[in-house]
């Protein structure tokens, strides 16, 4: 099966470091919503200052993929993990609703971007 072209376009790495950095912003004091989705996973208000750190890395490095694929394709590794552990928990609260789809959206995608990589434009990019 032939991989679409798109998944190794860089613009949609720097597509989803906006999303993420996004992400990261309403972690920071998280919204009522982000807030309720982590109360409903069981996660302790004490380790929500994880959040915007590891969202705000994941930015970084999906924004890198023109100038550095390789941290981008890791840094998409280390969120489909992320995302893996994201479904779990939501499996195990039993929340299995928009969150879940969402979480579960997520794990596909990223691990799409990290089964392929983003494409490489010359040998000093890949430096």
């Amino acid at each position: 099966m032939k991989v679409p072209e798109i998944v190794h376009e860089p613009r949609l790495y720097q597509l989803a470091a906006a999303g993420q950095a996004a992400d990261a912003a309403i972690c920071v004091q998280p919204i009522p919503y982000v807030a309720a989705c982590l109360d409903s996973v069981g996660w302790p208000d004490g380790g929500r200052w994880f959040f915007p750190v590891v969202k705000g890395a994941s930015a970084l490095g999906l924004a890198a993929a023109p100038r550095w694929p390789g941290l981008a394709r890791f840094t998409a590794i280390m969120l489909t993990l992320y995302f893996s552990v994201a479904v779990g928990m939501h499996v195990r609260a039993r929340d299995l609703r928009l969150n879940f789809a969402a979480a579960s959206s997520m794990l596909v995608f990223y691990a799409a971007l990290a089964a392929t990589g983003p494409r490489v434009s010359s040998p000093a990019a890949s430096s």
